[in-house]
């Protein structure tokens, strides 16, 4: 039997960047999958404060040098990889001189939340997909972490809906604890609309803040995990109202938990088919 492709999308993960309890999740999830035989793909950013040298990030020359557009602009798309030895995983790293360089993650030094977070969580989400699909990789499960992921679901359920990379994916998404009480740019909803969508498909981030983000995601996404003791509680009834299948929050011993939930989404692929 084939081995379920795992991807994982993340804004951070242990030891690259920790700023929540999201990097030990995403360290320590995917390599208990692996465990069990699964095979496995990361892609996150690459804030400017994660060290290359030390990290051992070098460019994938293959996979770099698309262009994401975002309001008409071209953004170049670079990719980095790193491995971590212990587990034999590899991550990708998302790149781009104007959204990611700088030395600070979503504040400046003067802990101003980041103008243009907008379009860096665009950037983000977009690029991954076309990463992907570039690696000629097909993922069985997409789980995506927090709410710089957040778009992923609905360009999945949308946009790439019959590309051959995604059209039997499900797609997972960890709910975490609002980590921030700022709203993005007003205009996320249309600046986040790709083609074969409309502002429809985007009407539930209307709001672009952390709430909206994740109600946004949890409207496209299969199946929801609350990762996260203390979720707003808008989000958290707006999963139950959703009927969806639901992890709720409990952090098992190698992750048995999440692997059972993987198998039923899965075997719910296998009943539709049928």
């Amino acid at each position: 039997m084939a081995k379920t492709k795992l991807l994982i999308v993340t804004h951070e993960m242990s030891p690259f960047l920790e700023l929540t309890k999201i990097s030990e999740i995403t360290r320590q999830l995917p390599q208990a999958m692996q465990e069990k035989g699964f095979e496995i793909r990361i892609l996150m950013p690459r804030f400017g404060n994660i060290n290359e040298r030390r990290n051992r990030l070098h460019e994938v020359i293959r996979l770099s040098g698309m262009n994401i557009i975002i309001d008409d602009n071209d953004n170049p798309l670079i990719i980095k990889v790193a491995s971590i030895p212990a587990a034999r995983m590899q991550v990708y790293f998302l790149d781009n001189e104007d959204y990611f360089q700088r030395k600070y993650v979503f504040r400046d030094k003067e802990s101003k939340f980041y103008a243009d977070n907008d379009e860096r969580t665009i950037f983000f989400c977009k690029g991954a997909l076309e990463t992907v699909k570039k690696l000629g990789w097909a993922p069985d499960i997409v789980h995506c972490h927090g709410w710089m992921t957040s778009l992923v679901p609905a360009y999945i359920k949308t946009t790439y809906k019959n590309d051959p990379t995604f059209k039997n994916s499900k797609v997972v998404y960890s709910v975490y604890e609002n980590c921030f009480s700022e709203s993005l740019n007003a205009d996320l909803h249309k600046k986040a609309v790709m083609q074969n969508m409309s502002e429809e498909d985007t009407k539930a981030f209307i709001g672009a803040n952390n709430t909206s983000l994740h109600i946004g995601a949890i409207t496209h996404a299969d199946a929801i995990v609350l990762a996260d003791e203390k979720v707003d509680e808008d989000v958290l009834k707006f999963v139950k109202d959703s009927n969806k299948p639901t992890l709720a929050f409990n952090l098992t011993e190698n992750y048995e938990n999440f692997y059972n939930f993987y198998e039923e989404i899965s075997d719910e692929e296998l009943v539709s088919v049928a």
